[in-house]
């Protein structure tokens, strides 16, 4: 059943802004809600619920620190459909307000981007849509394997992949880009024809994965050695350029001839005036 717990996992993780119930994950896993509860319990150390309210606030935590949005707009991103619940589910998790956080987690980005020095200035760019073939670790940001083993974590899963060149482009999706996480989670694959990918052959340890088109603040790295410090200088220069991230996984492209980090924005229009 590990397979299932992790697309449990999963689909706890893309509907953070419904308000589907634990009996709807049961009923698409083909087992009963207790038996859900119970190994996704033994896996994870917390219940279904547990869990994705901690992804809620963990997401939260980044919308108030890297966006201006307000307070109620992050809570409605979040899935909290009321304030104050927002409020006090934060207050539980952080020991003190949504307010409070985003400001001491913006002082705390300023410091740590002075200790991590500058960054060069990205190019903003539109990326088109797109798919990949991806496998969940759930490992820190701390432990990234290096660009050149990305591909190894596709449990042998044959390459070139149908729909993908002999020189595809590895993917990273850091989910934590942030201070160290509860919730430690990457997922590492291949980028592959977006056209052809609703015909892959897909094994249970693995997913397609489908990227929407993105405004992305894009950057060139010289080597994996930096991208924890290029990350945390480019995030805190970002407001200075008119942008803010958005909160949704960071992505690092190996192509042959470049490392990337692709950081999600925020759109113009979402921006407060």
């Amino acid at each position: 059943m590990f397979n299932e717990i992790v697309r449990a996992e999963i689909w706890l993780q893309d509907t953070l802004e419904s308000q589907e119930t634990i009996d709807t994950l049961a009923e698409r896993l083909g087992y009963s809600t207790s038996q859900v509860r119970r190994r996704f319990r033994q896996h994870f150390g917390m219940s279904p619920s547990a869990y994705r309210e901690a992804l809620r606030l963990e997401k939260a935590s980044r919308l108030l620190i890297h966006t201006p949005l307000g307070i109620r707009t992050v809570a409605g991103r979040c899935g909290y459909t009321n304030h104050s619940a927002f409020s006090r589910a934060f207050l539980r998790r952080f020991r003190h307000s949504p307010r409070h956080h985003r400001l001491t987690g913006r002082e705390a980005l300023v410091e740590a981007a002075a200790r991590a020095g500058s960054a060069p200035r990205p190019e903003v760019e539109t990326l088109p849509p797109c798919a990949a073939v991806v496998a969940r670790e759930y490992a820190t940001s701390e432990t990234l394997p290096p660009p050149r083993r990305w591909l190894e974590r596709l449990d042998g899963y044959p390459l070139p992949l149908p729909g993908a060149s002999e020189r595809a482009a590895a993917l990273l999706l850091l989910h934590d880009p942030g201070p160290p996480s509860g919730l430690p989670r990457l997922d590492l694959g291949v980028l592959v024809d977006g056209e052809s990918a609703g015909s892959l052959p897909i094994p249970p340890t693995l997913r397609l994965l489908e990227l929407p088109r993105t405004r992305c603040a894009c950057l060139d790295l010289p080597g994996p050695q930096r991208i924890h410090d290029t990350l945390v200088a480019l995030l805190a220069a970002l407001p200075e350029m008119g942008e803010h991230y958005n909160g949704d996984p960071v992505r690092l492209v190996r192509s042959e001839s470049a490392l990337t980090l692709q950081l999600p924005l925020l759109d113009g229009e979402e921006t407060p005036r």
